[in-house]
């Protein structure tokens, strides 16, 4: 299928690794240019050069965190006129209830909901000038089917979507979808940590950790950030400008639910 997006330019934030890089490539693969964003430039530099390699597109790299004013500006600089945004941010870490101050709530707001809205505030009326924009926010399952050891997550992304919902109806006439991505347990560095978390707290190994997530899934296994990414290249193409404001899930049909 020819998803009709060849030419376009695309910034994907946190996309040295993980479901970022997933999109990322993915993108690059239907021939989008791209602004790779991460904080670490070693590892961005690397995987940017192999999408240059193998697909043949322009890729510009910011290292910079996009959480803070000054990565903002370092990326929208670069991002300027950009088609495509797709945002995304390592969630906060994962803890219980009465673990959480303020400031905790505030640096997740910061990565989860007020920088992806910051992005959307600088990049959306370039999109509607042009008649033409896709904006993928990467948010969580936890949107959906809150995970009680993931409060920050929850809150901030919960903020999110609601943000979005509205956001979407009022720009979905100059021709720009905005939509989020929910993704469930797929096979990154966010898995091992959260894998790691449960093990610590049961006793018990990695892998036993992992097989017993696994047996939650009823696709029986993580998701993988191939799959993920072409998801997320569908929802940029030229095939989905009748999809507005929706939350799709991609969770090997974990959350049990009818809607």
């Amino acid at each position: 299928m020819n998803l009709g997006i060849k030419g376009k330019r695309a910034l994907v934030c946190a996309s040295s690794k993980g479901l970022g890089l997933g999109c990322a490539r993915a993108l690059a693969e239907e021939g989008v240019d791209l602004v790779m964003n991460a904080r670490g430039a070693e590892a961005l530099e690397a995987e940017a050069a192999k999408i240059r390699d193998e697909f043949g597109v322009d890729v510009v790299t910011v290292a910079a965190d996009v959480t803070t004013p000054e990565g903002q500006a370092a990326v929208l600089k670069e991002a300027a006129g950009v088609d495509i945004l797709v945002t995304n941010a390592g969630g906060p870490p994962p803890g219980l209830w009465s673990d959480w101050d303020r400031e905790d709530f505030i640096k997740a707001l910061d990565a989860n909901m007020l920088t992806p809205i910051a992005l959307m505030k600088a990049l959306l009326p370039g999109m509607m000038e042009k008649g033409w924009g896709r904006v993928v926010n990467i948010t969580s399952v936890s949107v959906k089917a809150p995970v009680p050891v993931l409060g920050l997550s929850n809150s901030a992304r919960a903020g999110l979507t609601g943000y979005v919902a509205g956001t979407s109806r009022q720009v979905a006439g100059k021709g720009v979808c905005i939509n989020n991505l929910q993704p469930g347990i797929h096979a990154t560095d966010r898995a091992v940590s959260l894998d790691k978390g449960a093990a610590k707290a049961q006793g018990i190994s990695t892998d036993e950790a992992m097989e017993q997530r696994c047996a939650t899934i009823p696709a029986g296994r993580y998701g993988t950030i191939e799959e993920f990414g072409a998801t997320c290249a569908f929802m940029c193409s030229q095939y989905a400008g009748y999809m507005v404001g929706q939350n799709i899930l991609l969770d090997g049909g974990a959350t049990n639910s009818t809607m």
